[in-house]
């Protein structure tokens, strides 16, 4: 059972990192058509034209088979039958096992939001008040659909630009963070109430 989480995990980081290029590009391209395609088109009209064109191919695929088949005499049977065969319910031990994963990440997602909207840490709440404040702006530049066109495309990018100047970026990376953690700390100094409770 344990194999199977990781398996997972590795099939993920082989895609982002784009170590089969043809699957990667497969699912990079498709994901962006579709939300690009969500930006011309009603999700219902999108749902409709990928039924239409999946129904297309299959049908004509289909039809293809059985003249093959009438002109050769042969008996192959249904093409899609081995597909048609196949089990394709979800097993109540799957459902149970990701319900009881998503219900854990629901009821700590609950907890934090309490935590920080009741203010039991003021220097979280008030992260959390500016990080909110952002996204006003955030929100009134782009859309959630053009959001999520941008995190498709970071993330097929990002892990991929990282790994090959991971040096450079890290050097930088620990500058900014160094220089962020003064900063904050300087102000908790200056500030009477908001130094962080120790834990």
């Amino acid at each position: 059972m344990d194999s199977q989480p990781s398996n997972w995990k590795d099939k993920v980081v082989d895609l982002l990192y784009w170590r089969d290029i043809k699957k990667t590009g497969v699912v990079f391209g498709a994901s962006l058509f579709l939300l690009l395609s969500l930006t011309v088109f009603s999700i219902v009209s999108v749902v409709a034209y990928i039924a239409l064109g999946l129904l297309s191919v299959t049908i004509s695929f289909r039809i293809y088979k059985g003249v093959i088949q009438a002109i050769q005499k042969s008996d192959e049977g249904h093409p899609f039958r081995a597909y048609l065969d196949k089990d394709v319910a979800v097993s109540e031990e799957l459902v149970q096992k990701y319900s009881h994963v998503v219900l854990g990440h629901f009821n700590n997602t609950i907890k934090e939001l309490r935590r920080l909207f009741l203010v039991d840490d003021l220097v979280d709440s008030l992260k959390f008040a500016v990080l909110m404040w952002v996204f006003t702006y955030v929100g009134a530049l782009f859309n959630g659909l053009t959001l999520m066109i941008l995190a498709v495309i970071s993330l097929f990018s990002i892990p991929i630009i990282y790994e090959k100047h991971q040096v450079q970026i890290d050097h930088y990376l620990g500058l900014v963070n160094k220089n962020v953690k003064d900063a904050v700390t300087k102000i908790q100094d200056k500030i009477p109430g908001l130094k962080r409770k120790t834990e």
